[in-house]
């Protein structure tokens, strides 16, 4: 069979019922399946596609994650972008965002690029504004942790998520309720971190394909994320993984003093976007670099 024009093949919005799909194209990229952030991604956002000519699955996908008001989003975050083996090379990718580009209006897009692909999103207006560092290992001697006087970390209880929702929006710059009210249910742990009953940060580590992942991660300073990463950490026998915020860098020197080296780095792009709203110096890590 061969492949339509780009002009002629169809974008299609996806939903749960296309999750199969989604963790059958990651297999085809040599990706983990990642089913339970593609999950979350699809229920707290929403995502677009393209059907392959060939009938076998999907061609490209890509989730789209809108943060703000749901009548006029601040800014949506791309993420899993995705195009099959068999069709790399040939244009889908850029047909793709181009479409994602189109029809966000006037809306500003974020997203974390490997190196490979930064070419091309430079070539469709996206500027580099930040970096992440993926910290992963199993972190060892928590107890080396400062001696933190009147810090108490606790699960987070139904009664802390209004708190919570008000510190994200104030870390984070923008309304993520969508994303943050779904973390109880997604996570395996979920800490907040208090002091003198203030509310002083939080942290979740939920399960991904061969790791832990900590994210969300705000924390007042730096001794109060350390403290809920190794509060994350107990109980776990697999890895974790932490996207830091690269200027963190006393977290990134403690992460790799103790097990968790930086093993990869991600570059953060907006278009039509100067930055990341918000206060930086307590957003140490995003819930996943899917959804910046």
């Amino acid at each position: 069979m061969s492949t339509p024009a780009l002009s002629a093949l169809p974008v299609r919005p996806l939903t749960l019922r296309d999750l199969p799909a989604c963790t059958s194209l990651a297999y085809d990229r040599g990706w983990s399946p990642e089913e339970h952030k593609w999950r979350l991604l699809l229920a707290a956002g929403h995502g677009v596609g393209m059907d392959a000519p060939d009938g076998r699955g999907l061609l490209g996908a890509c989730t789209l994650t809108d943060f703000g008001p749901h009548e006029a989003p601040a800014f949506t975050a791309i993420g899993m972008m995705l195009i099959a083996d068999r069709y790399a090379g040939r244009g889908f990718g850029r047909h793709l965002l181009e479409y994602v580009i189109h029809h966000s209006g006037s809306v500003p897009l974020t997203l974390y690029a490997s190196a490979g692909v930064l070419p091309l999103y430079r070539k469709l207006g996206f500027t580099s504004v930040g970096r992440a560092a993926a910290a992963t290992g199993h972190l060892t001697a928590p107890g080396a942790l400062p001696d933190l006087p009147g810090l108490t970390l606790s699960p987070a209880r139904a009664s802390d998520l209004p708190r919570v929702l008000r510190l994200d929006a104030e870390v984070f710059g923008t309304d993520r309720t969508p994303l943050i009210t779904r973390l109880p249910a997604f996570a395996d742990r979920f800490l907040v971190a208090e002091e003198d009953g203030e509310l002083t940060g939080f942290a979740a580590r939920w399960p991904n394909t061969g790791a832990e992942v900590v994210g969300p991660l705000v924390a007042r300073d730096t001794r109060t994320a350390q403290a809920l990463i190794a509060g994350l950490a107990e109980g776990s026998t697999r890895p974790l993984r932490v996207d830091v915020d690269v200027r963190h860098t006393a977290l990134l020197e403690w992460l790799g003093e103790h097990g968790m080296p930086v093993v990869a780095t991600s570059e953060l792009m907006t278009r039509a976007l100067p930055g990341l709203p918000g206060d930086w110096t307590r957003r140490f890590a995003p819930l996943t670099v899917a959804a910046a």
